[in-house]
């Protein structure tokens, strides 16, 4: 099944063999060192272990033949590589003693660095050691932390009497670098000939010197500046030739694909599994309408953690694509802030911190060395995402991608994670990070957050092929390309005056100021909780509606007459701003509203009203939908959609025929069983061949409607009067855009069900008994309108296909089914209990 993901990053690491010559390397002798170095982290010995074997046993001339020796015995790679060569072409550093260290972040990757490079300074392999980074800040973390180790007196005297350095120089690249020292540099310095004595000391010495690359997958990548685009070119250059090379990283990818070079792994579900970072939880459904809900959501957050660690001063990290976005993000913020407070942008800007690469943003990239001390006011960070490594910031609770492209590749997923994995000091339990994701794009970002967790148990439902050839009960379907035209009223010729009666006020939309939303979010575990924000909706007083209105009539003259209460107005003649006040607080009486405010929506509306007062147009423009072209796709198209097992074993009810093994390939196949052994026996349905006329492998059902209806379509009785049907997506396979109020923003629903009986196509939107909501209206609407078009459209091309839409619930399915089964549905004489309903509601308004 595609979705299940079968290669996890951590069967593609290059095993490095643990039988080797221990006269010629004894690690025994630094035992004790790796004890006091690495403590009860043992994945950091493990680390370091496995890299002075790679590097000093002397079993390995290069990756090259590790690269090799994994591919013979590694299927995953060969499933992933076509030939062995093909593996060997794609290391980034071949033909040398090169490979990375895949550590999750705030998992200790600098006890790591330092640990190889003062073993290899020791074991006499090496006589230099230069330790680039991608920035200054990462370069100050490093150098305090190197030199913190080198002067710990237990450290310096675990190390054996055999060393050839035992106590290293830990420099910069402003000094000559000399035997024995660890030079510690940001990639920038390499190039800068003037004040780097990179060239001088190491120009055709590199045999002897380990370099060792801190977030490596800088210099794998083709984006970022163009120094760091330089990094790799510097690693392989000739001038220095060095041997021995390894990277070190908590996001080894290149967008979407693991590196081919990675020695040891600690993954991020490893390091949360064992507790020494964050729990993650993330955004897995959503309430939410537009920005402004979007921030009283993360603002409503951000006080949970306040008072939940109050010992602490908790930190929100909102990630933007690019310097430009933060900018607008920056300000769009402190608006908000403004607004939800009551307080003045002067008194909270420094509660906001902007990090980038810009100048103008130097002195709060400084800042964030002390961002956890209760004396730095800053509370919330902004950042670009490709500019956030090398934090040490531990009290960041919350992290917001504010846009899909910080968002939207294994990479940038496991970078933005990464920013709040820390554990503060003296916090109880595992503490969670909570990633604001946006829910609309979850779902084209789920596959990749789950692959960087390794989450592995995913089942999905994809069109059947078989030994290539496509599934009997695929089905083709039309659809309609509209293309929207502007259609011009014209008024009659009438010297009559038009009147316009205001006596009665306007029909508002019932109104409250505020309404809970929910928002639930999904650990690493697969553990739901949801929690519900007051949404405090933006309202306007009626004050400044009357007088944005008053100050429209200024200067201008009524050709209309409008009757108020108080009698006629026309011409030069304009109504008082109280003929305005009454009308607005009347229509606001009606709808029970007793208070002076109104909603966006309900102030719209009277600015509508009035404006179409001012003069008489001899005509109206009107956008409308036209055809403009008739589609036509099959099922085969439709996309494969993933469940996983935290809400498979949950919610979800599967539907599969009884010849699912065939159509399941083998190690897809095993998970699959796993998942059924887990399921409770209403949740698994292994129907008949015979009777599941639908072309993809695996159907799920969420709701009761869902699971009863897909339980219909498949029994004896019924699926022998059908030719074929399918479950549609909630997205990308069938989408009718509607609108819930005449002027509001379009969206799109896909119809739940198709199913065929032969030129005819019955849809059906399946619901709960009595759910006559604005949002059903509005789709029952949309789609009567659709399909009567597309029908029309059909017959006039001389197509037979015709198209039968209808909004079905459970009280109606044995109905449905004999008007199916005799054919009364294709007549347009059934109506279900819920249709009468939606359309009856629309009446009434």
């Amino acid at each position: 099944m595609e979705g299940v993901i079968k290669s996890n990053a951590s069967d593609l690491i290059l095993k490095v063999r643990n039988s080797y010559d221990r006269n010629k390397l004894n690690l025994a002798a630094w035992e004790d060192y790796l004890d006091i170095l690495c403590g009860n982290r043992d994945y950091q010995k493990e680390a370091i272990t496995t890299a002075i074997i790679y590097l000093a046993s002397g079993e390995y001339q290069s990756i090259n033949q590790l690269a090799r020796e994994n591919f013979q015995n590694n299927p995953d790679l060969q499933n992933l590589y076509r030939t062995e060569n093909d593996f060997v072409k794609n290391l980034p550093l071949k033909d040398k003693l090169s490979g990375v260290i895949d550590l999750a972040t705030a998992t200790g990757k600098s006890y790591v660095i330092y640990g190889i490079a003062q073993i290899m300074l020791s074991l006499g392999l090496v006589t230099k050691v230069l330790v680039l980074c991608p920035s200054l800040t990462i370069e100050s973390g490093l150098m305090d932390k190197f030199k913190e180790k080198s002067s710990d007196v237990r450290l310096k005297a675990s190390i054996p009497e055999t060393a050839f350095y035992k106590n290293p120089r830990i420099i910069d690249a402003n000094s000559t670098i000399k035997d024995g020292d660890i030079c510690v540099e940001n990639i920038h310095a390499v190039y800068d000939r003037t004040g780097s004595s990179i060239i001088d000391s190491l120009k055709g010495r590199g045999e002897k010197t380990l370099v060792l690359s801190d977030e490596v997958h800088h210099a794998y990548n083709t984006s970022g500046e163009n120094d760091i685009r330089k990094w790799k070119s510097f690693l392989l250059s000739g001038d220095y030739n060095f041997q021995y090379m390894l990277g070190f990283t908590g996001t080894a990818y290149v967008e979407n694909d693991y590196f081919s070079d990675v020695i040891y792994r600690f993954s991020l579900r490893d390091a949360m599994e064992k507790s020494f970072v964050k729990l993650v939880e993330y955004v897995a459904e959503d309430e939410n309408d537009d920005q402004y809900e979007k921030f009283q959501k993360i603002y409503d957050n951000h006080k949970e953690f306040k008072k939940k660690y109050g010992n602490l001063k908790p930190i929100t990290i909102m990630v933007t694509k690019d310097i430009k976005s933060a900018g607008y993000l920056y300000e769009e913020l402190l608006d908000f802030i403004e607004k939800q407070e009551g307080i003045k942008r002067d008194d909270f800007e420094e509660k906001v911190l902007v990090v980038t690469s810009d100048p103008k943003h130097k002195k709060n990239v400084i800042a964030l060395k002390t961002v956890d001390d209760r004396n730095n006011p800053a509370e919330w960070i902004i950042s670009v995402s490709m500019l956030t490594e090398g934090w040490d910031v531990k009290n960041v609770f919350q992290i917001v991608p504010w846009e899909d492209r910080a968002f939207n590749s294994k990479l940038l997923i496991a970078q933005v994670l990464g920013r709040g994995l820390r554990i503060p000091e003296n916090t109880s339990g595992q503490p969670k990070v909570r990633v604001f994701n946006h829910a609309n794009w979850s779902r084209s970002i789920q596959s990749l957050v789950d692959e960087v967790l390794e989450k592995e148990m995913t089942v999905s439902s994809k069109i059947i092929s078989t030994g290539g050839d496509e599934c009997k009960y695929n089905f083709n379907v039309y659809t309609i390309d509209y293309t929207k035209k502007e259609r011009i009223i014209e008024k009659k010729d009438s010297k009559t005056q038009e009147v316009f009666d205001l006596t009665k006020g306007i029909k508002l939309v019932s109104q409250s100021g505020s309404e809970p939303k929910k928002t639930t979010y999904e650990d690493i575990k697969g553990h739901l909780h949801s929690k519900s924000t007051i949404i405090q909706k933006e309202m306007v007083s009626a004050d400044e509606v009357i007088n944005k209105i008053v100050e429209s009539f200024k200067g201008r003259a009524l050709e209309a007459k409008l009757v108020f209460p108080s009698g006629e107005y026309e011409q030069e003649r304009l109504p008082s701003t109280q003929d305005i006040r009454s009308f607005i607080e009347k229509s606001m009486r009606d709808i029970g509203e007793t208070g002076s405010y109104l909603t966006l929506e309900n102030a719209d509306k009277i600015y509508g009203r009035f404006n179409g007062l001012l003069r008489r147009k001899p005509a109206t423009p009107v956008l409308e939908k036209a055809v403009n072209v008739l589609i036509q796709f099959n099922t085969t198209a439709m996309k494969s959609e993933t469940s996983r097992y935290g809400t498979l074993i949950r919610d979800v009810s599967l539907f599969f025929s009884d010849n699912y093994k065939n159509e399941i390939s083998g190690d897809e196949l095993g998970i699959f069983e796993l998942v059924r052994q887990e399921l409770k026996k209403r949740q698994d349905n292994e129907i008949s061949r015979y009777n599941f006329k639908t072309p993809v492998n695996v159907v799920f059902t969420t709701l009761e409607p869902e699971r009863k209806f897909v339980s219909l379509l498949v029994s004896d009785d019924f699926s022998q009067h059908i030719d074929a049907w399918i479950k549609s997506r909630d997205r990308g396979f069938y989408s009718i855009d509607y609108q819930k109020n005449k002027g509001s923003k379009f969206k799109a629903f896909n119809p739940d069900f198709f199913i065929k009986k032969g030129d005819n196509i019955i849809v059906v939107e399946i619901k709960s008994d009595n759910d006559n909501s604005l949002e059903n209206r509005a789709k029952n609407r949309a789609a009567k309108r659709h399909f009567e078009l597309l029908n029309k459209e059909l017959e006039k091309q001389g197509k037979p296909d015709r198209y039968y839409f209808t909004f079905l619930s459970p009280v109606d399915y044995n109905t449905f089914a004999d008007n199916v089964k005799d054919g009364r549905i294709f007549e347009s004489k059934f109506r279900s209990h819920l249709e009468i309903l939606l359309e009856d509601t629309e009446d009434d308004q």
